[in-house]
């Protein structure tokens, strides 16, 4: 019998049997290519229904986005430190930079993401450098671009774990729209880490604190972490606003039935926290275009806001407060 060799050549696999078989006797080699091409008869087949499973990449056709201010182009500026803003007019997304590679929080819609690209590369970074991806919460208006994303840069996927199966499904499993299910608004993104309240996201020397706080969405998640500057620590944090999407029912909500309580423990989680730099999932929550307009120079200082921080919550909190006395009443 001959030396065994290679099992596949450049010209394919019909080279491959006729090698393997010219050590035996004709017979044998006669029933050892019949059972080698239904061999690989069985396993291209596979491979057919196997592609056929999965979604096509890059083929999803994003719903029309009606709101003007989620598509419009925002030029990407320096906030403090290794954070520099890269999302749109209102959507937020946030690049942390390091020298072992850098993190993107949130995406906006898919339409976003030649927009974030050219945000991060006019501020002198390679997009492909982007090592981790983190959203706040799974709405499409913040993940609608992490599957393409991922795809480009061969980023990992890290998400809070109550909010996975709506990244992996494509917002279908929202809760707003159970138990039908909302049908599929964003091309599905694969979660590589699953995220718990006080896990530590760590990437050169930034060190991102996990914090769970649900209501807005099951996994609804802010972020945590301190910035050196100019001499001083920066506290920063990235924070999920817990406000009530159009059509919720606090005290009929089926696909969330927890949803008071969580909404009631996240405002007094938010209420401790301590932080200097105020930033959130939509401009407009952080007041970015009333601090800062294109072209300013650098400030680490701008968005040092701690009593807007507050104010913020206090005012989300009273609008939960307001819905869920008038939801009683209603229910007398």
């Amino acid at each position: 019998m001959r030396r065994a060799g290679p099992l596949i050549d450049e010209s394919g696999g019909p080279a491959f049997l006729a090698y393997v078989a010219s050590g035996f006797s004709r017979t044998c080699r006669r029933i050892i290519r019949r059972m080698l091409l239904k061999l690989l008869a069985a396993a291209s087949a596979l491979c057919v229904l196997a592609v056929a499973g999965l979604p096509a990449q890059g083929t999803f056709k994003e719903p029309p986005v009606t709101n003007e201010a989620w598509t419009k182009p925002f030029p990407g500026f320096r906030i403090v430190g290794n954070v520099y803003y890269v999302g749109t007019y209102d959507l937020a997304s946030y690049l942390i930079t390091a020298d072992q590679g850098h993190m993107l929080v949130n995406t906006g819609v898919g339409s976003s993401v030649p927009m974030i690209q050219a945000n991060v590369e006019s501020l002198g970074f390679r997009f492909g450098d982007i090592r981790l991806l983190l959203a706040t919460h799974g709405h499409w208006d913040h993940v609608g671009g992490m599957a393409a994303i991922k795809r480009l840069t061969g980023a990992r996927m890290l998400m809070h774990e109550a909010d996975v199966p709506v990244l992996e499904d494509g917002g279908n499993s929202d809760f707003r729209f159970l138990p039908k299910g909302r049908g599929t608004v964003y091309e599905p993104v694969r979660v590589d880490q699953r995220l718990r309240d006080g896990d530590t996201v760590r990437l050169g020397g930034t060190a991102l604190t996990v914090h769970h706080h649900p209501g807005h969405t099951r996994g609804a998640t802010s972020f945590t972490f301190t910035v050196r500057e100019g001499g001083r620590d920066y506290r920063v944090g990235i924070i999920n606003m817990n406000g009530i999407n159009q059509g919720v029912q606090l005290l009929k909500s089926p696909g969330y039935p927890g949803i008071v309580e969580e909404y009631a423990q996240t405002f007094a989680r938010q209420k401790q926290l301590s932080i200097d730099v105020f930033l959130s999932s939509h401009a407009g929550q952080f007041r970015l275009h009333e601090k800062y307009t294109p072209g300013a120079p650098y400030d680490p200082n701008r968005f040092v806001d701690p009593d807007g921080f507050r104010a913020a919550v206090e005012r989300t909190e009273k609008n939960y407060l307001d819905q869920l006395q008038k939801e009683r009443q209603g229910s007398r």
